[in-house]
């Protein structure tokens, strides 16, 4: 004789399954590297002193 299942469980772990193959298939999509995102932020830094560096006082 076989097990009973939790069919609660068994719609939860679905839904977990589901919602994550979807979050990743959107990161792949819409995310960036952690190399890029450090990138931009490097070149906002830079900006942001140069521009302070031009100003008048």
């Amino acid at each position: 004789m076989s097990q009973p299942v939790n069919l609660n469980r068994f719609r939860k772990d679905k839904a977990r399954a589901e919602k994550k193959a979807r979050a990743d298939q959107n990161a792949a999509v819409h995310g960036r590297s952690k190399a890029e995102k450090e990138l931009d932020r490097a070149r906002a830094d830079e900006a942001a002193r140069d521009l302070d560096g031009a100003k008048k006082t």
